[in-house]
């Protein structure tokens, strides 16, 4: 496994952008923006998500009913709103800036623009110094919507559930970040994977994860998250599963939000996960 060493020298009152994307729904993305930011607010970061899914999951998971909001990033990305007047506090402590349905139709209206990947890079070079760590939630495709997370990030890391077709669309999306690259965003780092849904009891999890590290020497980030009906429980309460009694969800994202800080704040090397 191929170790990551943060870029040196390291400024730490950088903002860091994160995109966190797989096309292939189910995989824990919105979990993981959710749980990752609740994690990295209790160790008292600044942290902004961004929910570019039309479904908004996202918003709903963190208390604020996509249907009753008046305007969302829809309306950023499309020039109509100002990003500081769409912005959500949550009981998490991190800042949202929410989706509703309207976003759908953006696909299609910012097509017809020009520099229409660079619409949310634009939007959050506004608010940058208001926070330490943004997090973007990717929607479950490769439309515009995950190329303009992409081209706002600095870095991607891509949540894969530990499951036999794990495999597919990881090459396309790798190849997605690849033409972002050389297009739109030069700078941008593919930072791991983090293995999600993860059972500790079978091989069959570490065989997928090997298999997937292998045949795209791809990293995988430490530490896996393991599967628990926590997390259903939580988006269901409208707050992450960071909050109310102790489960082992939690503490992985905590670990992995602990890794992740070291890695931006101190030079740390990026901690992965042993598949042997």
């Amino acid at each position: 496994m191929r170790a990551l060493s943060a870029p040196w020298p390291y400024s730490s009152c950088m903002t860091r952008i994160l995109a966190i994307a797989n096309q292939k729904g189910g995989v824990a993305k919105t979990t993981t923006v959710e749980s990752l930011g609740a994690a990295l607010a209790d160790l008292d970061v600044s942290v902004l998500v961004v929910d570019l899914d039309p479904q908004g999951c996202l918003t709903f998971s963190l208390g604020h009913d996509p249907d009753q909001l008046e305007t969302s990033v829809h309306d950023v990305l499309l020039g109509d709103a100002e990003i500081t007047d769409v912005l959500l506090d949550t009981e998490d402590n991190v800042t949202l800036l929410p989706a509703t349905i309207d976003l759908a139709g953006a696909e299609a209206l910012l097509l017809m623009r020009p520099g229409r990947e660079y619409a949310l890079k634009r939007a959050l070079a506004e608010v940058s110094e208001d926070f330490d760590v943004i997090l973007v939630d990717c929607p479950p495709s490769l439309g515009v919507l995950t190329l303009n997370g992409l081209t706002a990030a600095d870095e991607v890391i891509v949540p894969l559930q530990c499951e036999t077709l794990a495999h597919r669309g990881v090459g396309q999306l790798l190849r997605t970040v690849s033409e972002v690259q050389q297009i739109t965003n030069p700078s941008l780092t593919m930072l791991g994977a983090v293995a999600t849904l993860f059972d500790a009891r079978t091989t069959h999890s570490r065989d997928v994860l090997s298999d997937v590290s292998d045949r795209y020497d791809l990293a995988v980030l430490s530490p896996p998250i393991p599967r628990t009906v926590r997390f259903a429980e939580a988006s269901a309460s409208g707050t992450s599963v960071m909050r109310g009694r102790k489960n082992k969800g939690a503490t992985a994202y905590r670990e992995l939000a602990e890794n992740l800080w070291k890695y931006w704040d101190a030079g740390q090397q990026v901690q992965t996960f042993d598949l042997v």
